[in-house]
């Protein structure tokens, strides 16, 4: 009922009576007046005038499984969505629930053991962020699931393109960054049986409405709000990525990762640099020349050209963050 509520109030401009509202509903104007509090207590902002009713005025900050799938028009990802408060992790969560159907969405307003690369910690906070993560089940090679992450992040940065007008590129091979401070981060990580791949679950991690980090973390990372100079809403963000993920992770289901390349080519920062490739714990400095069609970074020391694989290697460049 709450939601009917929700609809009414969001297919009009206009004040709606509590009568009207509990006429069309066939509810009394007492359990109106209860479910429009319960709705405030969510977080939406909706005024109330005496004799003319209810108002929408707006949803505010929130992300709920209700405001993500409200005009939300992907095929696969996010046709089910689960949403919690509070969580240890979304990717924990969603490897819980694995039976889930394929292209599920996960997402918390507050991780409480959020994780990156490598085991490191990814700090969240309320209304600050967003933390999500895809239940895929993708029938393809193990040894292509890399190439996955590489297509998220050209959807992730397409995305925050497009939401926040700023010039997202990707380090290789899963941060986003801008202005040499990362904005998100990626984590895509594999259940298998012998010789096939059971499900992935894809983490993406984005800054949106930090207004500042620690003084150490500051020289690394950044979020859209320090970037833009403003705070973004971020359910169209959420739908935004999912649109742009969708597109290229069915063009790589469809083609291979070699349809993406000149697409991540053209937003990749790691590539025409030199960087730092850490092997064994040895460190060799070489030049980012190219990303082949599996996704490997292609570097040139000494005259002589290798692949790197993002799952062997340690890439930083050697200025700063990227």
């Amino acid at each position: 009922m709450r939601d009917k509520i929700l609809e009414l109030l969001k297919s009009g401009k206009d004040f709606l009576s509590g009568e009207m509202i509990s006429h069309g509903l066939g509810i009394s104007r007492n359990a109106v007046w209860k479910h429009v509090n319960a709705l405030r207590d969510e977080g939406y902002e909706i005024e109330s005038v005496r004799n003319k009713g209810y108002r929408l005025v707006s949803s505010g900050n929130i992300i709920n499984e209700r405001e993500i799938a409200d005009g939300l028009d992907t095929r696969l990802l996010g046709k089910y969505i689960v949403y919690m408060d509070e969580v240890d992790s979304t990717s924990e969560e969603a490897k819980r629930q694995k039976d889930m159907p394929d292209g599920t969405l996960f997402v918390a307003e507050v991780q409480s053991a959020g994780k990156g690369r490598r085991g490191r910690k990814w700090t969240s906070a309320r209304g600050d962020g967003i933390f999500m993560s895809l239940l895929l089940k993708p029938e393809i090679d193990m040894r292509d699931i890399s190439q996955v992450t590489l297509a998220v992040g050209i959807g992730v940065c397409r995305a925050l393109r497009e939401c926040a007008g700023i010039e997202a590129q990707i380090k290789w091979p899963n941060d986003i960054v801008c202005q040499g401070k990362k904005i998100c981060g990626i984590l895509t990580e594999m259940t298998a049986e012998i010789d096939r791949v059971e499900y992935l679950v894809c983490g993406i991690g984005i800054n949106v409405n930090q207004k500042s980090f620690g003084s150490e973390l500051s020289k690394k990372a950044s979020s859209l709000c320090i970037l833009a100079e403003h705070k973004f809403e971020r359910t169209p963000i959420i739908q935004s990525a999912l649109r742009h993920i969708e597109d290229a992770y069915m063009m790589f289901l469809k083609s291979g990762f070699s349809a993406l390349q000149d697409d991540y080519r053209a937003l990749c920062v790691t590539l025409g640099r030199e960087v730092r490739v850490i092997r064994g714990g040895e460190g060799q400095t070489a030049f980012a020349r190219d990303v082949n069609e599996r996704g490997e970074l292609l570097v040139e020391r000494d005259g002589r050209e290798f692949a790197v694989s993002s799952g062997e290697v340690s890439v930083r460049g050697i200025y700063g963050y990227i």
